[in-house]
């Protein structure tokens, strides 16, 4: 390992930093700011993790920042040596030029092999180092030696896995408060429910306020993506609904754990209302985004208002929040395993702790059959249709209730979710931006 960094508070390390996250932290991919400056930075904690590693959360300022504070706040492991080996260049965060770095090089740690290796050794013992907390369940035990290696898939935390056996997830934006992504592992592990990963261990932080930063669970070794299995299943025109009626019933039972292990609410007519104006305002906000959703506008609100106009309460729980094909893996044993359960990261960390309709959960894997489907050209709506059928059948058979028997609740949360997908396509990928506007036109006009 390199010489170790000098003892450094954030008002010291700031000089020689803040020049080189200017250009390197608005590049990357978990970046959360993307399309409007950052006027500065300020760190919220330093701790030396290890030797020649420092673990930041750094507060990026920037105008018209989406959520009330000063800035979004996100996680670094910033590695410090003298020059930087060959196969550590593509880490390379900067060559400090002020401050007390001057003349040392700084990097992106987890992509260090030798930093990943002592980060296992370190969440292999419960304990303390400043702030940070490390966690573990005594049950699952973490062998030593593992190899790691950082996976290169694009997505908005980074993921290592180590020997095919663990892999950690480190949380790049932090959120403060309880992380649904350990919270629900952990409740669902302890519920006994086998749909989920177990956490194995985790890192947690103090300060400035309570956070989780990082969670290792099991890796499913042989397991596939769901998204992927599906693309392959139109690329060779092969029906999907086996797989869609399972992942259906799975889906039912993670709710049922969930609904037995925390506890269930009812929304009466005035919290479905607020649910409603929620909605709503979100539209709002996208139309004016995306003019294109303009002249849809009326009739997305029908939807929205039809979900008033039922009467009799309606039960809410802890759910996925942001469930979709992506989001499942297909062991190699053939069952079906739910993973990532932080929520849609762009929505308050409160909200998505909320109780809330399970048909939330359903409607979002409703949509995603469909973005799948129009992938290929030319376009199955045949194939996606068949797919939602037999999902909500599956999970009618699990959970011994109907998410279609709500058509009001799920038309909403569809279109809910069609109108946030269009935003995030206008913002991230245009060329996408037909596929959730098929969706809008069809349920404006249901």
């Amino acid at each position: 390992m390199p010489k170790a960094a000098p003892t450094l508070t954030p008002v010291a390390l700031l000089p020689s930093l803040a020049p080189l996250l200017h250009e390197w932290l608005p590049r990357q991919r978990w970046f959360a700011g993307k399309g409007r400056p950052v006027t500065g930075f300020s760190l919220a904690s330093v701790t030396e993790l290890l030797p020649g590693c420092l673990h930041l959360l750094v507060r990026a300022e920037q105008p018209g920042t989406p959520e009330p504070g000063p800035g979004d706040v996100y996680q670094l492991l910033i590695g410090v040596r003298k020059v930087l080996p060959p196969p550590l260049a593509p880490a390379l965060v900067g060559h400090a030029t002020a401050g007390p770095l001057t003349g040392l090089t700084v990097y992106d740690a987890l992509q260090d092999p030798q930093v990943a290796a002592l980060l296992l050794e370190r969440l292999r013992t419960p304990g303390r180092l400043g702030p940070l907390r490390f966690g573990c369940d005594a049950g699952i035990p973490v062998p030593a030696g593992l190899a790691p290696r950082l996976l290169a898939a694009e997505q908005s935390n980074s993921s290592l896995v180590y020997g095919d056996t663990f892999i950690l997830k480190v949380f790049r934006r932090i959120h403060f408060g309880v992380n649904p992504d350990l919270e629900l592992p952990l409740v669902l592990a302890r519920h006994g429910c086998p749909r989920v990963p177990a956490p194995a261990a985790w890192i947690q932080t103090e300060r400035p306020e309570n956070a989780t930063l990082a969670v290792l669970q099991p890796y499913l070794r042989g397991s596939q993506d769901g998204w992927q299995l599906a693309l392959r299943a139109l690329a060779e025109r092969r029906d999907f609904t086996r797989e869609a009626h399972a992942l259906g019933r799975a889906t039912a039972e993670v709710h049922t754990a969930l609904a037995a292990a925390l506890p269930v609410v009812t929304l009466g007519r005035a919290q479905t209302e607020l649910l409603a104006a929620a909605m709503r305002e979100r539209l709002e906000a996208a139309a004016q985004a995306v003019p294109t959703l303009l002249p849809h506008v009326p009739g997305l609100r029908a939807a929205f208002d039809a979900v008033t106009k039922v009467a009799g309460p309606r039960p809410a729980q802890r759910v996925h929040g942001d469930l979709h094909l992506g989001q499942t893996l297909r062991t190699g044993g053939g069952d079906w395993a739910v993973i990532d359960f932080e929520g849609e990261p762009a929505r308050p960390l409160a909200e998505r702790r909320r109780p809330q309709p399970p048909v939330r959960d359903v409607a979002g894997m409703l949509r995603s059959f469909d973005y799948a489907a129009r992938t290929q050209l030319p376009w199955r709506p045949e194939w996606a249709e068949s797919c939602r059928d037999a999902y909500c059948a599956g999970y009618a058979a699990g959970a011994g209730t109907d998410p279609r028997d709500e058509p009001e609740l799920l038309r909403a949360y569809e279109t809910d979710k069609a109108v946030y997908e269009v935003l995030y396509e206008a913002r991230h990928r245009p060329d996408w931006l037909a596929v959730p506007m098929a969706a809008v036109r069809r349920l404006a006009q249901d």
